[in-house]
């Protein structure tokens, strides 16, 4: 689709939602971008009309694909959509970034990573934390060896979404794939897939609802990867402790101990590694500001910026993939959710907020979802 590199990429933002306009205003923004956009809400399209007269905006997606010039896509629609979408897309020749949780079954995710890499389709998932410094440094600490035998781990996010029984919507929709674990517990997770694969083995895996009706509020799980590595995790979307989402990793070696977070990483060794110079004995701390490089636009965070930026690079210099997060390292996650959802349909839990629930059979818990 691209005839020359002096032509603008034409990428449509779909759903403009919170993190759809955060998409747009960033792909808006790429000098090498054409920004279209797609949204059903008239009152979303309304205002976008108005005060961006020269950008065109679509109300159904699939009129948005047949006409026939457009590069590549971002979807930011509800969960349960990105497989309809992602794959209208992909049959089309276009690329495309689609926001996590990629899929709601992790053998949709694989299938659609065997259709993009058919096709040689750039595709990328957005797991943003993939492109904090802190975590990418991380990651270095992990494939240097630097640490020995990686044993103890714990994955937590925590973060004022749900702070009270609420009007719902798709995120605390259960159908939808909303709930603390497609949310935020994704996120850790994604993480740790990236250090260490898939899991072997998840267990003692529960979901609890604190004010929410039909999903999860709150996810711990234990998780065991090859190698070695167990993984405790511990998600909690109802804290207002926090005034947004933060997430931290601990990693603990036979040789040395790595945290980090958004703001930093810090990196315990008992030896020095020739693989990590300027990495002395004892502690050592780098700031995320420190390991990053200043994105072309901020909004939100300099992450966010810059997985937009791989995806528009891979798609401008005609690569097959982008950079971090491709539909395969996606579909890695997605299969970890469902191990986890599937160890915690087994317990029924009482909400601790109201009355505590009678026993019922596995098949009618609202923690177990069968497959048609």
């Amino acid at each position: 689709m691209q005839d020359s590199p002096d032509k603008k990429i034409r990428i449509a933002v779909v759903g403009l939602g919170k993190m759809g306009l955060s998409h747009f205003s960033m792909v808006n923004a790429h000098p090498d971008t054409q920004t279209l956009a797609c949204d059903s809400a008239g009152f979303l399209v309304d205002v976008l009309g108005k005060y961006l007269p020269h950008t065109k905006i679509y109300t159904k997606y699939e009129e948005l694909l047949d006409t026939g010039n457009l590069d590549a896509v971002v979807i930011a629609t509800p969960s349960r959509l990105h497989v309809p979408m992602v794959r209208a897309a992909l049959e089309r020749g276009i690329h495309v970034f689609c926001e996590k949780p990629f899929c709601l079954d992790w053998r949709d995710a694989e299938e659609l990573a065997d259709l993009a890499e058919a096709k040689r389709l750039v595709n990328q998932v957005g797991y943003h934390y993939r492109y904090v410094g802190a975590f990418r440094r991380m990651k270095e600490i992990v494939d240097s060896g630097a640490l020995g035998e990686i044993r103890h781990v714990v994955a937590e996010a925590y973060g004022p979404v749900v702070l009270r029984a609420r009007k719902q919507n798709w995120r605390t929709r259960k159908t939808e794939g909303g709930g603390c674990l497609y949310d935020y517990a994704a996120h850790p997770l994604n993480l740790l897939n990236w250090f260490f694969g898939q899991p072997e083995h998840v267990s003692g895996s529960a979901m609890v609802p604190i004010f929410s009706t039909e999903t999860d509020d709150m996810v711990m799980s234990t998780l065991r990867f090859a190698g070695g590595a167990m993984a405790q995790l511990s998600v909690n979307w109802s804290d207002d402790s926090f005034r947004k989402m933060s997430t931290k990793i601990e990693l603990i070696g036979t040789k040395g101990r790595v945290n980090a977070d958004r703001q930093e990483c810090q990196l315990y060794l008992r030896e020095e590694h020739p693989a990590l110079p300027g990495m002395h004995k004892g502690w050592n701390v780098q700031y995320t500001t420190e390991l990053t490089r200043d994105p072309w636009f901020y909004l939100r965070g300099e992450e966010y910026s810059a997985q937009i930026a791989d995806f528009v690079e891979a798609v401008r210099d005609g690569k097959s993939r982008a950079a971090e997060n491709d539909f395969r390292s996606a579909a890695i996650t997605d299969r970890t959710l469902d191990m986890i959802l599937e160890d915690a349909s087994g317990v029924r839990i009482a909400d601790p907020v109201r009355e505590p629930v009678a026993d019922k059979p596995a098949k009618r818990n609202w923690l177990f979802r069968t497959r048609t």
